[in-house]
């Protein structure tokens, strides 16, 4: 089953990369009309913006948000609590009134032992073909953020990754952070995913699918790729993100006094926050695990359909255990591998988390996958910061730091948005200008 698995993980990437690259010529190669181009500007975004960041967005491939996310992200983010430094939602190039370029600013709290840290996430960098010269200006901008200790980036692609570096970004000493563990809970659809990528005619591709299909399930059964759930005195239970309440305080703050590593913020808000996405596609569990009635450890799990291929896929978004107990990681992934399966999802995927948590996946014996880059790099202020952080058992890093996870594909509007007028009026709520010196000349208040 290796090299079955080795021979069609190298034809789809091989495939894979000769498309984008055609892409990235074919694009590269028509420019917008006439010879000449209009010189860009760099400015702060707006929410007034929004449509143009979306069609821009849509001209670079990168799914649109919502208006609503918008409102979310700049303006009920946690980290944006009063008293806190404002700071700009992003910024655009701007080349004869068209938006040619865009760099999202979504602002984060991280804390390193009982240290606090005031941190930020770059979010959907893309700029038009013909202005791709002076694109490194938006990075500049961010870069350039006052009373910030930490910059982080964690889902980028290869080139963006290389402009991190340019600005003095280290990628991320974690091991294996590029190296996806992934188990399959229906081999028949997956295996169909793998064959449509390769263009086969009709005929292969059915004879292809079934031969995949039948080698996963009986690799799937003669390794065991699948956990083994023992008998414990931890309760196993499930909830929505909407009704994490107080005892995940409790949770994080003794995880934070356990030892020194970075962490995102855990906060019972902030996790809310992070995967209540308006008019989410997809859909987030919280499976949490209590001992004796205490809560001593919890996984998020999302559950995405790729547009592209229609695989459903689950990901072990965030998971936090009680000084990493191995017996409650096995709980919680146990769960989480059932949950799953329930939930009509084709694979189940791991990405991040320390070795020792890690380990506790591989046991079961997954399936890997290795990015082609590195996704997630960093840029502390401070110098001794930065030479902690050179440490791998520094980190804490999996899917829900920075916005890997913060962002997903999103409907226009909730449901209960239905109507045009509603929509129309909500819609002009949201793009309003609320900056206080907006605020002050609306109010006449000074």
């Amino acid at each position: 089953m290796g090299s079955f698995q080795d021979k069609i993980t190298a034809a789809i990437l091989t495939r894979i990369r000769s498309r984008r690259k055609s892409a990235s010529v074919l694009a590269e190669s028509h420019p917008r009309p006439g010879s000449a181009i209009a010189p860009a500007k760099l400015r702060e975004a707006r929410f007034s913006d929004f449509i143009a960041v979306a069609e821009l967005k849509q001209r670079g491939g990168i799914a649109p948000d919502s208006l609503e996310n918008w409102e979310r992200l700049w303006r009920r983010n946690p980290a944006l609590a009063p008293g806190t430094v404002e700071r700009p939602i992003g910024w655009v190039l701007e080349a004869d009134g068209a938006v040619v370029g865009y760099l999202g600013n979504i602002s984060l709290r991280c804390w390193y032992g009982d240290q606090a840290l005031s941190a930020v996430t770059a979010h959907g960098f893309v700029v038009d073909p013909p202005y791709r010269a002076v694109g490194l200006s938006l990075a500049a901008a961010f870069f350039r953020q006052k009373s910030v200790d930490l910059y982080v980036s964690t889902s980028a692609i290869e080139a963006v990754g290389k402009i991190a570096l340019a600005f003095k970004s280290a990628p991320l000493p974690q091991p294996d952070y590029d190296t996806v563990l992934f188990w399959v809970l229906q081999p028949y659809p997956f295996a169909q995913s793998l064959v449509t990528k390769l263009n086969l005619s009709p005929a292969l591709s059915r004879i292809g699918t079934a031969v995949g299909a039948l080698a996963i399930s009986t690799d799937k059964i003669l390794r065991q790729r699948w956990p083994r759930s023992s008998a414990s005195s931890l309760a196993v239970s499930e909830i929505s993100p909407e009704q994490i309440g107080d005892d995940f305080q409790s949770l994080w703050a003794e995880k934070l006094r356990e030892r020194p590593r970075l962490f995102a913020e855990r906060t019972p808000a902030t996790l809310r926050w992070h995967f209540e996405i308006p008019g989410d596609i997809g859909l987030a569990r919280v499976i949490c695990c209590r001992q004796d009635g205490k809560l001593v450890g919890y996984a998020v799990v999302r559950s995405d359909t790729d547009p592209e291929n229609g695989l459903r896929k689950s990901l072990i978004a965030d998971l936090i255990a009680r000084q990493d107990d191995p017996a409650v990681l096995r709980a919680l992934w146990s769960a989480a591998y059932d949950y799953a399966k329930q939930a009509g999802s084709h694979v189940l995927e791991v990405q991040g988390f320390p070795p020792g948590v890690r380990q506790i996946f591989s046991d079961w014996k997954p399936y890997q996958r290795k990015l082609p880059a590195c996704p997630y790099y960093y840029k502390a202020t401070d110098p001794l910061l930065q030479q902690t952080l050179a440490d791998a058992a520094a980190w804490y890093a999996c899917p829900f730091d920075g916005d890997a996870t913060l962002i997903r594909p999103s409907y226009s509007a909730p449901a209960g948005l239905a109507t045009a007028e509603v929509t129309e009026k909500t819609a002009g709520e949201l793009l309003a200008d609320r900056s206080p010196a907006a605020e002050q000349e609306r109010t006449g208040v000074c």
